[in-house]
């Protein structure tokens, strides 16, 4: 029988929020995140409003896009105006990798088992002439140590990036992003941090840790749909970013239409081109209300004490913990290995039993968020119990 580890209070995030709950235990945030029904309201309240009014509505989606960017800026511990709206992660890091000069010879410094869209957009500078070395890791569950990085800059020319997830989406080992950043600018490199995994369950304080370019979809831990995410751009780094997409909305005199000059918005709004997707934008703002009013040191403590449950009962049901679960590297991710049982009919197994969750990193990987309770965690374990025999 797994042991419990202490009562876990009620959740931070209010689970009627949470339809799904009413069907799944849903431990796949990681993966796609459920829409709370805040989130929900808010596209509908934005297509009846552009079906009643049209352009008239203008007005209100600009002060609503703002009070967005301005709500993404306090999650990530950034200024407001070094935000800019992405359609995904991608195209954030694309906009960094295709954005910066580069010359032959030019460095950039990724590890390794990272995912293919954290890696890709510095892969496709080869035909630059521009050389990308990667961090190995100790373990696949392994967090890579900061001193692993500086080893691999040392090992070549003075990188121009150093590129990484701030949590692996498989396993979940988190980057001491502070540390990293402080090695980085010793070294005279930028540090671009994709922090899609942590963003909205971890606190963040990306200024104050250094990162010079982060960037985060909204339907992972933000809660939020699809289609709509956030660039981070450090002021000082700013202009050492072409836009790949210059727009009226690039520029400082955008309600200008017979100004023809091309003189860029002073932030990173500059990046944004054309129209904004203000539907996913009011979705997300509803969706980031939500977390702070619950509050993200409340969200992490939660769900890390949801994590440690599940670490515990798993032992007990004789799986192994693939993530490191050591205080500096863990984060709202834990994959485990059952022996003897192919993860993707271990996945089969637990959706059969109601639960959600993905098979990755060499097991199965569980993502709980801020409105998930100790009984579905107690649920999760009972279910790899049943199916490991014990």
């Amino acid at each position: 029988m797994a042991r419990r580890i202490g009562p876990v209070e009620t959740p931070p995030l209010p689970r009627q929020q949470f339809p799904v709950t009413e069907r799944w235990t849903y431990l796949n945030h990681a993966g796609v995140s459920p829409l709370p029904i805040a989130a929900v309201e808010a596209l509908d309240g934005y297509a009846r409003g552009a079906a009643a009014g049209g352009s008239m509505t203008g007005d209100a989606r600009a002060t609503r896009a703002e009070e967005v960017r301005a709500g993404a800026a306090r999650l990530l511990g950034v200024p407001t105006g070094d935000v800019a709206f992405v359609k995904n992660t991608t195209e954030g890091l694309g906009f960094v990798a295709n954005g910066l000069a580069w010359e032959p010879g030019d460095r950039v410094v990724v590890p390794e088992l990272e995912f293919p869209s954290t890696l890709y957009p510095w892969l496709g500078l080869r035909d630059l002439g521009v050389v990308v070395d990667v961090v190995p890791t100790e373990g696949p569950g392994r967090c890579i140590p900061v001193s692993a990085f500086a080893a691999t800059m040392a090992a070549g020319v003075a990188p121009k990036v150093v590129a990484t997830s701030w949590v692996q989406f498989g396993r979940g080992w988190r980057c001491d992003l502070a540390a990293l950043a402080r090695t980085c600018h010793d070294a005279g490199a930028l540090l671009c941090a994709d922090v899609i995994q942590g963003l909205g369950v971890v606190p963040a304080e990306l200024e104050a840790w250094g990162v010079d370019f982060a960037m985060a979809d909204a339907h992972k831990w933000l809660l939020g749909p699809e289609g709509i995410g956030v660039l981070y751009v450090r002021g000082s780094c700013l202009d050492r970013l072409r836009p790949l997409e210059p727009g009226w909305n690039s520029v400082a005199h955008r309600e200008q239409w017979d100004n023809l000059e091309l003189v860029w918005d002073e932030g990173a709004r500059r990046l944004e081109g054309g129209s904004h997707n203000f539907a996913g934008i009011c979705a997300l703002g509803a969706s980031l209300d939500l977390l702070a009013g619950a509050g993200v040191e409340e969200v992490w403590r939660h769900v890390d004490a949801l994590c440690e449950r599940a670490c515990a009962g798993l032992a007990d049901a004789r799986a192994t913990v693939l993530s490191d679960r050591s205080e500096a590297g863990r984060s709202a991710i834990v994959t485990f290995a059952l022996d003897g049982h192919d993860p993707e009919v271990v996945r089969q197994h637990l959706l059969d039993a109601g639960i959600v969750s993905s098979a990755r990193g060499g097991g199965i990987r569980i993502a709980p968020h801020g409105y998930n309770t100790a009984e579905e965690i107690d649920h999760l374990v009972a279910a790899v119990v049943r199916l490991a025999g014990h």
